[in-house]
């Protein structure tokens, strides 16, 4: 879960929809939240830095006055990519994440120690054991995330990224990507068989903590706990070297370089990105840093 939550940002509304609809439930009344908010400025250029929650439950009021006002400022939302129309996108994630007929399924590729676990996971949710034998080890565990969660309530059209664009579109606000759909697929699906099989594997673990897990990953979100949040979503990334690397920390330091290239044109702009990604050792404001550009939080 931590992987995915690390990875991609429009996955969810395509893949898991259709699915689950109407499943969610609202959120429960719980304390404001207060979300942290960095900024990267000079003389004529101003860069928010927002860290978003790609699926959460309806009814979670996070737009506090702090980030609104920041958001109204600005004069372009950056997102990680920009969600291309939902056929596209789906014949794009089905090209990257299917095998060919003919190549041995998913259940065979399993490890035997975990296909108990894995069948347990695909039956409990309502399905066949073979419903995933012809998805690629990383899409069953995107799938394997994103159900699990929309049962217990979370909605990924209620993500962050889901009403900054709305709001954007409100307020006839330009939106870019700092990525294509093609290279966040692209990024999965590169990834070895090894290190995709691992991310499976780890998701499958973390199954029966799940609602534990999402729950203190929002919460320490919500309260603005750059600290917690790291420890809640980089524990573990370091198991697989190479997922870590692709996920996590080469998009950082290329978004470091976007932001300092970006700094040299006069204006303001909001960028929001996963949570994880303004969190920890290797954080965006780290990258940043080695470019001699400084993050500084902003106090609500």
């Amino acid at each position: 879960m931590r992987i995915f939550l690390h990875s991609i940002a429009v996955l969810a509304l395509c893949l898991a929809g259709p699915a689950l609809a109407g499943t969610a439930t609202p959120a429960v009344s719980a304390p404001q939240p207060d979300p942290a908010l960095w900024v990267v400025k000079d003389h004529d250029t101003t860069i928010y830095l927002f860290g978003t929650i790609h699926i959460l439950k309806p009814g979670m009021d996070w737009f506090d006055p702090a980030v609104k006002r920041a958001f109204d400022s600005a004069d372009t939302l950056a997102l990680e990519m920009v969600q291309p129309p939902a056929p596209q996108m789906q014949a794009l994630v089905l090209r990257e994440g299917m095998t060919a007929a003919g190549a041995p399924t998913l259940t065979e590729r399993v490890p035997a120690s975990k296909r108990q676990a894995y069948t347990a996971a695909l039956t409990g949710l309502g399905m066949s054991a073979a419903a995933f034998d012809r998805l690629k080890p990383w899409f069953a565990a995107t799938n394997l995330t994103l159900l699990p969660l929309m049962k217990l309530g979370y909605d990924p059209a209620s993500g962050v990224e889901a009403k900054l664009t709305a709001a954007a579109a409100a307020e006839h606000k330009p939106v870019i990507g700092l990525e294509t759909a093609e290279q966040q697929i692209g990024y999965l699906s590169s990834l070895s068989e090894t290190a995709q099989m691992s991310m499976l594997t780890s998701t499958l673990d973390e199954l029966p903590k799940m609602r534990e897990s999402i729950e203190e990953m929002v919460g320490d979100w919500a309260k603005g706990d750059a600290v917690g949040l790291a420890k809640v979503m980089n524990d573990g990334l370091d198991d697989s070297p190479e997922t870590e690397k692709v996920l996590l920390a080469d998009r950082n330091a290329r978004w470091a370089q976007w932001i300092e290239t970006r700094m040299k044109t006069p204006g303001v702009v909001f960028i929001a990105v996963g949570a994880g990604h303004l969190a920890g050792t290797q954080s965006v404001q780290s990258e940043l840093a080695k470019h001699g550009l400084v993050a500084q939080r902003v106090l609500h």
